[in-house]
């Protein structure tokens, strides 16, 4: 049976607690690379206070540790922001993508929403929507459990980061990637996703190679969003 608009809408608690709990397992890996960021950032030189507000306030794991490279005595601003911003652009398109399903929110809740939305579970709750399923408790609940776990990640980095040194030697480096590349093979197969990943993989690989630093992001995003744009996919 399918379900109507305004349950698609719908955000209640027992949806954001099934999301939460439906991403816990994934966020459990969370924990490691907030410890690994914790332990980096508490080694660049940044107190703790600062380290806590940065993971809890920010909540993006790949430019958080691309700012501890520009980190130091003097921070040089502008690089900062510009490979932040770099590394975020994504989510420009993420939340284009969001909007058809956070419009009828609230102004309060849309933006609670996107606070806490990331790589997992958007692509989880774009998922759903594609299966005419609500995704909004997955977007929100699952956000906050990715959140939670990487606070906690990045607070037992500062007490007890030194039991791993090196993630990336147990391969852990490689959960959120193969998850990614799960929920991209268990998605919606034809010739126009085929073609707008291929694009935007191409193009994330020369911006790679022959541009600047973290420009592959918004290379292979922009690549793909305007393709997908321009080539709009039939309607039944």
């Amino acid at each position: 049976m399918a379900n109507t608009d305004a349950e698609l809408h719908a955000l209640s608690r027992h949806d954001v607690w099934a999301g939460f709990k439906q991403l816990t397992p994934i966020s459990l890996f969370v924990v490691v690379f907030g410890l690994a960021f914790g332990l980096a950032a508490a080694q660049a030189g940044l107190d703790s206070y600062s380290i806590m507000l940065m993971s809890g306030l920010v909540f993006a794991g790949a430019s958080q540790f691309a700012s501890l490279e520009l980190w130091g005595t003097h921070v040089p601003l502008v690089p900062l922001v510009v490979t932040v911003f770099a590394v975020n652009a994504r989510h420009l398109l993420m939340g284009a993508t969001l909007y058809p399903w956070l419009r009828q929110l609230p102004p309060s809740k849309r933006y609670a929403v996107m606070f806490v939305v990331s790589d997992a579970n958007w692509a989880m709750s774009m998922q759903a929507f594609s299966r005419n399923e609500p995704g909004l408790g997955i977007l929100f609940g699952g956000g906050l459990a990715l959140w939670t776990f990487w606070v906690l990640g990045t607070w037992l980095g500062l007490y007890f980061g030194s039991a791993i040194h090196d993630p990336v030697s147990l391969g852990l480096d490689m959960v959120m990637g193969c998850f990614l590349l799960a929920m991209v093979v268990g998605g919606k197969k034809d010739l126009r996703m085929a073609i707008v990943w291929i694009v935007a993989g191409c193009s994330s690989m020369l911006a790679y190679w022959y541009l600047p630093a973290n420009s592959h992001v918004v290379a292979g995003a922009l690549a793909g969003g305007i393709l997908g744009a321009l080539w709009m996919e039939k309607q039944n």
